[in-house]
């Protein structure tokens, strides 16, 4: 299995990754080694990684998981920490984790005493085929998710498929959303594939995500144009997910289980704006209502999901900006969505 190299770094995949971490931390020499951990990787994944690594670490730093913990408070206590038990600019912070936990120890690191070197160990699915590649770091602001950031590169991503048999199947299936998302916006092909396989995790399939959203950062590092293709169902996504964590008498929606629902939504929108076929439109819609259950929006609860669309990162000029689709593989950016087309798109998905 090949690393994948991306901007200043490489990301390695099961035996390549022990091999390429402990070769890194014998020729570099840090003052400290931290691992921030949640309560769920100290348990499943922190044995592991103390078994293959031959280091010392020096200080497990444990934060409590979940999306409602991306906060600034949090990392707070992360600085704190880091201060107390005497970090320093050659202090090294290895986040053992999944996407909210790489995205907030990636800022902590990248923050602290203006910058700390810092290590990504994706532990679930959806943080390895999407989180791993790009050094996008931050924290949710309230309800509104990743406000806060800093685009910054760690010094390595290690992928340890093993790891994902720690998860629940919801939490696989979360990434899975992005994986065919993956396929939606650059590969016909593999879309086709990942949409018929019944073992999507296996580490080609990991690789090849990986591979596809690093060619696209590669070409557009800082996201002023092709980068925006990979925000395909994250307008109305992410409005989706900031409803329903903001809202206690709703499910709250995994990351991959709310961008399922909006990339129907979009696929409606791609479909009467850029000419994606009805025949593509239908087969998008099958295939994550497949693996996704429907959510269930009142009137009530559109309306304020689109309230929420003011609030989109890609927003500028007090325009929303839309990433659709073409066709199956070739997506388009900064498409204005005229208003009463948000309801059609809604109808769709409930039909």
């Amino acid at each position: 299995m090949e690393s994948v190299k991306s901007q200043s770094y490489e990301v390695h995949i099961g035996e390549l990754a022990e091999a390429a971490l402990n070769q890194h931390i014998a020729k570099n020499s840090y003052s400290k080694i931290f691992v921030l951990v949640d309560e769920n990787t100290k348990a499943h994944c922190l044995p592991f990684f103390k078994e293959m690594f031959d280091g010392p670490v020096d200080f497990i730093l444990e934060i409590r998981s979940g999306e409602e913990n991306k906060h600034i408070h949090t990392c707070l206590q992360l600085w704190e920490d880091l201060s107390n038990l005497d970090g320093d600019r050659k202090s090294l912070l290895i986040n053992l984790g999944g996407g909210v936990l790489t995205d907030m120890g990636g800022f902590v690191a990248s923050t602290f005493k203006r910058g700390i070197d810092f290590i990504n160990i994706p532990t679930t699915l959806l943080s390895m085929v999407d989180a791993s590649i790009g050094g996008k770091t931050g924290v949710d602001l309230g309800s509104l998710k990743n406000q806060i950031g800093v685009i910054n590169q760690p010094q390595m991503v290690l992928i340890f498929p093993e790891f994902l048999k720690t998860l629940d199947p919801r939490q696989v299936k979360s990434g899975y959303a992005e994986m065919l998302k993956h396929g939606l916006i650059m590969d016909k092909a593999y879309w086709g594939s990942l949409a018929e396989k019944s073992n999507f995790t296996d580490a080609s399939c990991i690789q090849k995500s990986i591979a596809i959203k690093n060619e696209v950062v590669l070409q557009d590092p800082t996201e002023k144009g092709l980068r925006k293709i990979l925000n395909f169902g994250h307008t109305l996504g992410h409005a989706i997910e900031s409803f329903c964590l903001d809202n206690h008498d709703k499910k709250t929606l995994l990351h991959g289980e709310a961008i399922a629902a909006g990339m129907i939504l979009e696929g409606y929108l791609s479909h009467e704006l850029q000419g994606l076929s009805k025949l593509s439109l239908d087969e998008i819609k099958k295939t994550f209502l497949t693996h996704f259950d429907k959510v269930d929006f009142t009137d009530n609860d559109i309306d304020a999901i689109l309230q929420l669309l003011k609030y989109d990162k890609k927003n500028s000029h007090g325009n929303v900006n839309f990433v659709l689709l073409h066709s199956i593989g070739k997506a388009v950016t900064d498409i204005k969505v005229p208003e009463e087309m948000f309801q059609k798109a809604f109808a769709y998905y409930k039909e």
